[in-house]
């Protein structure tokens, strides 16, 4: 089954994953790259986001300018604001969401909990609300030409030692507020669709990098630290594992779980690309001292080692088993591919960099 989706309601699209969904969605790439560019979309995009430190318009300048007012519509709205997301139900007749919003830094989650619960748990509970009574759906009254796709993260499920992965069934084991505030919303959207009979999907993804990503996160705040001569703060020992995967492999894969994954199913999402923390700062260094013209020794002694983060899991690994036999989803990019093109796109975006770092 391929569903019509015709009027899509993306939160958090002018975030770092939203709007390079965003972008992928209207042939749009930051970085020129054709492999990105064939979603086949003809309907319409409204893109609420209130605009939060991490939320930057000109993420899709490109967008806006040829499509502005046509396909694509931009509402500065809170995503807990019910009043203004019932209106913009209305307004556009959504019959998809594809929920991107979230609070998403694990430290800021730390030093302050309460913004990740009320987006995270809170906005997500107002838009599931809002959809269902809209849609008038229920147990009694399915239907098929409206979906809420909801996007999460394989934090969710804890911490792996040296071996495993994590499947779409492991229990969850979430160790800080932002994966438990994650996890509450996983759950939230699951008991909708079991009790409501909203339908839905969703989806647990690994790492992503890639243009556009807010410069506390690790690659680009490594790659913008090499370039101006400051240091490279790593946690602990640096031996924490992550997967990685490109921003846009990623947004194919949502895009393929949304037109085609089974109702009220999840389906993790990884790079099969594993990187301890101190051999991806280090091949940081070497791409952008390459590119800027510095020593690869000079730089390497500004790594500064850092108290661990409370409760840091030591590594993730995504099995994608299911997405891959399900629906034919493959990841395009190798890794150090999309990681040579990311270092560029930071290192030659002077005005974005200004833009966000001020």
């Amino acid at each position: 089954m391929k569903r019509r989706l015709h009027n899509i309601l993306v939160t958090g699209g002018c975030g770092f994953i939203g709007s390079n969904f965003i972008n992928y969605l209207f042939g749009k790439s930051a970085t020129g790259s054709r492999e990105f560019m064939d979603s086949g979309f003809e309907g319409n995009i409204i893109n609420v986001d209130c605009l939060t430190y991490a939320g930057n318009p000109a993420n899709l300048a490109q967008v806006e300018e040829e499509f502005g007012g046509k396909r694509y519509f931009f509402e500065k709205v809170d995503i807990c604001d019910r009043e203004n997301i019932e209106a913009i139900f209305k307004k556009y007749d959504v019959d998809t969401v594809i929920h991107f919003a979230a609070e998403s830094h694990v430290d800021r989650s730390i030093m302050g909990p309460e913004a990740f619960i009320r987006t995270n748990v809170m906005g997500t509970y107002t838009l599931l609300d809002v959809a269902r009574r809209y849609w008038n759906v229920s147990l009694d009254n399915t239907r098929e030409d409206v979906l809420f796709h909801h996007i999460s993260t394989d934090e969710v499920y804890g911490s792996l030692g040296k071996y495993g992965y994590f499947k779409e069934t492991t229990p969850y084991d979430p160790r800080s507020p932002y994966s438990a505030s994650k996890a509450s919303s996983d759950h939230i959207v699951m008991s909708y669709y079991h009790t409501f009979g909203l339908p839905i999907t969703l989806s647990n993804c690994t790492n992503n990098y890639g243009p556009y990503q807010y410069p506390e996160k690790m690659i680009p705040l490594m790659i913008l630290n090499i370039r101006d001569g400051k240091r490279l703060p790593v946690y602990g020992k640096g031996e924490n594992i992550r997967d990685w995967i490109y921003v846009e492999d990623h947004n194919r894969a949502v895009w393929q779980i949304v037109n085609s994954g089974r109702t009220g199913e999840k389906y993790n999402i990884g790079g099969e690309n594993e990187w301890q923390n101190i051999r991806l700062v280090n091949k940081l260094i070497e791409l952008a001292s390459r590119h800027l013209g510095k020593s690869e020794e000079e730089v390497r002694s500004t790594i500064d080692y850092v108290k661990d983060r409370p409760g840091h899991d030591l590594r993730y690994a995504i099995d994608c088993t299911k997405i891959k036999t399900e629906l034919g989803w493959q990841r395009k990019l190798p890794f150090e591919q999309g990681l040579e093109m990311t270092v560029n796109w930071y290192l030659t975006s002077d005005e974005w960099v200004k833009g966000v770092r001020g």
